[in-house]
């Protein structure tokens, strides 16, 4: 049988609201003596303080809840230890929870959360172009009940934390692949539904055609590892890629690149010599990859601390937004070169 607090309460000789308030963390602090007493009755009975019952003696649950697509992706596990770090060494615990890109089941996480009394919620990962009523007003009511709310990458309403410069970065690596004397380009565009995706894109393209280059094809897809891959493997099938002349792809993020990769040799094409390709994050071990993968390099665990220290401070929520800068690797190399 479980032991309760009336236990603990009983064998230290004290009444039950005392012992709670030594073992919930209360403000009201009984004598050092009495304290002593029961936290002594407590261990040797071996109770466990009820954590709802901490949080309504504390104001608050030591929790933070973090909303992931795809915790398997290193792009959100990367962010998920930069916010454990911005939590910092005051004993607030994460809770972490991934969704798969499903509203629904992100709705869920976000009561799920609520319903744990958690100090604060963070959303990371790419928005959809239609607002989420649902989601937002469950998110306007946790926060007028003291909740705090911050995202990690795209913007939320009433929402600080911090924002992703995707176009502008997105442009800047489409400059320097101009540089290199790329010309021939394929973009790999993930699902255009998703903000973050559509950012990228649109930065990408718009610098090669103020360079007056025109994209051979711009193709959607899942914005994942297999989404790559599948296309990829389209494009080779079509004869868009393969052909005499090099060509350039642009990967909406680096697993979509990595799939890419895979696809092109699997059907005898070299790497970069017959199709170069760029990825963008510069996730963990990308660099690593054979030929080295290039990129655009974003500190995820950086604005993963920041998003972290964020909720954790009290007050107006801040809004920050962070760049990121090309990284130019061998999986772009001039043929020849």
């Amino acid at each position: 049988m479980a032991v309760r607090l009336a236990d603990v309460a009983r064998e230290a000789g004290v009444s039950p609201a005392t012992a709670s308030r030594v073992l919930n963390g209360s403000s009201r602090k009984p004598a050092e003596e009495i304290a002593e007493r029961v936290r002594v009755a407590a261990q040797r009975l071996g109770y466990f303080p009820n954590a709802q019952a901490q949080a309504l003696a504390r104001n608050s649950a030591g929790l933070v809840g973090l909303i992931v697509h795809d915790i398997a992706d290193p792009y959100f596990s990367s962010i998920a230890r930069g916010v454990q770090q911005g939590l910092g060494e005051n004993g607030v615990q994460l809770m972490l929870t991934s969704t798969g890109r499903d509203p629904q089941r992100e709705l869920a996480a976000v009561r799920a959360f609520m319903s744990h009394r958690t100090d604060a919620i963070l959303l990371a990962g790419s928005r959809s172009q239609q607002e989420d009523h649902e989601l937002l007003e469950a998110l306007r009511r946790y926060q007028d009940n003291g909740g705090r709310v911050a995202m990690v990458g795209q913007p939320l309403p009433a929402a600080g934390g911090v924002q992703l410069d995707n176009a502008g970065a997105a442009a800047d690596l489409a400059d320097e692949l101009l540089k290199l004397g790329h010309r021939r380009f394929a973009v790999l565009a993930g699902d255009q539904s998703l903000a973050t995706a559509r950012d990228r894109v649109e930065g990408f393209v718009g610098k090669l055609r103020d360079a007056g280059v025109e994209p051979i094809v711009i193709r959607e897809g899942a914005f994942t590892r297999d989404g790559g891959y599948h296309t990829a493997g389209d494009l080779v099938r079509e004869g868009v890629l393969g052909s005499d002349e090099q060509t350039c792809v642009f990967c909406a993020n680096d697993v979509m690149a990595l799939g890419t990769m895979t696809a092109v040799r699997e059907r005898g094409l070299r790497l970069p010599d017959d199709v170069a390709v760029a990825g963008f994050d510069d996730i963990p071990t990308l660099g690593d990859m054979f030929p080295s993968v290039t990129t655009v390099r974003i500190p995820l665990e950086e604005i993963g601390r920041m998003a972290g220290e964020m909720v954790m401070e009290e007050g107006t929520a801040r809004r920050l937004v962070v760049s990121g800068h090309p990284v130019l690797r061998d999986s772009t190399r001039r043929r020849g070169a």
